[in-house]
């Protein structure tokens, strides 16, 4: 079962800004597909690299602005309602916490086991829809819930790929929330 259907990602696809899209391929090829910064990024810690991975791709490649720039729509060690745990950072529109962003390390090989974690975050944040759980090389994308979920091989994402990552999670098609429209 997929998350999309392909006329609808076609469809949403089409209406992306063609030389944008140039741009952040461009700018996300040069830092993930760098063998040098790929075997850095394996051998660090989840603590070391987890905010520079906020920033080298939901900021540089996907437009988000990060906190404690002003009118920050990304935030890190985002706290839940009713307890102290945190998620590795957040998505917020509107003051509202729509998506929670839960990082490991790159020893963490199957993403299928951080899903309860992070969904436990999902379910203290009452706005929120959106899922991403990552390792660093690959990200998992849900909404709503972890039935279905889409993975993207960050280290050889594909320009095809990518412009399905960006179409997923890029800031302004989650702020318009493109990803949730009824027809996916």
């Amino acid at each position: 079962m997929s998350l999309f259907q392909k006329t609808v990602i076609n469809k949403y696809l089409n209406q992306q800004d063609k030389n944008l899209l140039t741009e952040k391929w461009e700018a996300y090829k040069s830092h993930f597909h760098n063998p040098i910064i790929k075997e850095n990024i394996r051998t660090s810690k989840e603590e070391q690299y987890q905010g520079e991975f906020l920033i080298d791709l939901f900021v540089n490649v996907l437009g988000y602005t990060k906190n404690p720039t002003p009118d920050y729509n990304l935030d890190t060690e985002l706290k839940n309602i009713k307890d102290s745990k945190k998620a590795d950072g957040g998505i917020i529109i509107d003051g509202k916490i729509i998506g929670v962003i839960e990082l490991k390390g790159t020893n963490t090989t199957d993403l299928s086991k951080v899903e309860v974690q992070a969904f436990g975050y999902k379910n203290n944040q009452p706005d929120c829809v959106y899922i991403i759980t990552s390792n660093f090389e690959k990200l998992r994308f849900y909404i709503d819930n972890a039935v279905e979920n889409v993975e993207f091989n960050l280290f050889q994402l594909s320009e095809t790929d990518f412009q399905l990552l960006y179409l997923c999670l890029a800031f302004d098609n989650i702020k318009n929330g493109i990803p949730k429209r009824p027809e996916r």
